[in-house]
């Protein structure tokens, strides 16, 4: 009976050595440099909750998103109590609240309310996401605004930055709107902007409505910078607007090189105008950001 408990002693302070030591490992991160993390990423312009029938239904919009099993998503045309399209609701709060994600909404546009005391007209891009977002930020690109009687081009809000740790791995994740008008200049400029911006990071995603096809001249600059998701996986055209008879490919999941594209597919829903596009990806833990 002695000699079974010494045993049983020696057993569990072998046990608990082994226990600190790999504890100790975890924590310092040596188990978890390079291990790989698969991650499921959407861009999707929800033209402010209106499906392709031009009715307002939100919920739609998440039921959509949630279909999908996307864990990130790039969210563009947002309005948060921007007007009576939307019902001045809070559209990326109640994405949040039906999808159970954290959030993150940049204004391109913030008005005064209509009536004094109401909360202010917002009109953006946002980011959904099931895992913690650790730093989020609005950043300039120059945009030719709608809102102004006679626009020039100018630095203006609305390009989103945020920093997410995907189980371990951590990556900047950059959600954009470029220009819609037919003269490329302003996307050019825009493009330029945008590359500032990322290249102050060696591991990113950008995603988004470019408004502009992927021989366009104004995108390949960022086709220099980052692998496309659509094109790594697939030898089809991708269209994704219109949603109920697609034309044109404009939304886009680009990655920096050391990501890893599994698949990706456009999903055929007409929740909105444009239809969403989505790709699984494989992230690496212990890169750098």
């Amino acid at each position: 009976m002695g000699i079974g408990k010494k045993l049983w002693f020696s057993l569990l302070l072998l046990i608990s050595f082994t226990f600190l030591i790999g504890s100790n490992s975890y924590a310092m991160g040596e188990f978890t440099q390079g291990r790989q993390v698969n991650v499921k990423i959407m861009t999707y312009n929800i033209q402010a909750g209106a499906g392709s029938d031009g009715k307002y239904d939100i919920k739609r919009t998440a039921e959509t998103i949630r279909q999908s099993g996307a864990d990130i998503i790039a969210l563009q045309e947002v309005d948060v109590h921007w007007g009576a399209r939307s019902l001045f609701e809070n559209d990326i709060e109640i994405l949040a609240n039906e999808l159970d994600m954290y959030y993150f909404f940049t204004p391109i546009y913030s008005l005064d309310p209509l009536t004094p005391g109401d909360p202010r007209r917002e009109f953006g891009v946002a980011i959904l996401s099931k895992y913690p977002i650790l730093e989020a930020n609005n950043r300039e690109i120059t945009r030719l605004s709608t809102q102004e009687a006679n626009p020039v081009p100018k630095p203006a809000p609305g390009f989103l930055e945020a920093l997410i740790n995907v189980k371990g791995a951590k990556v900047w994740f950059y959600v954009t709107h470029l220009d819609y008008r037919a003269d490329p200049t302003v996307r050019k400029m825009q493009v330029a902007d945008m590359l500032n911006i990322t290249g102050q990071h060696e591991y990113s995603i950008l995603a988004g409505d470019m408004n502009a096809g992927p021989n366009a001249p104004e995108l390949q600059p960022l086709f220099e910078k980052y692998n496309d998701a659509w094109a790594l996986t697939n030898v089809g055209p991708g269209l994704t607007y219109p949603a109920n008879n697609p034309s044109k490919r404009i939304d886009y999941i680009l990655l920096s090189p050391q990501m890893e594209a599994r698949t990706s597919e456009v999903i055929e829903t007409l929740a909105s105008d444009h239809r969403p596009v989505i790709a699984e990806i494989t992230l690496k833990r212990g890169n750098k950001q």
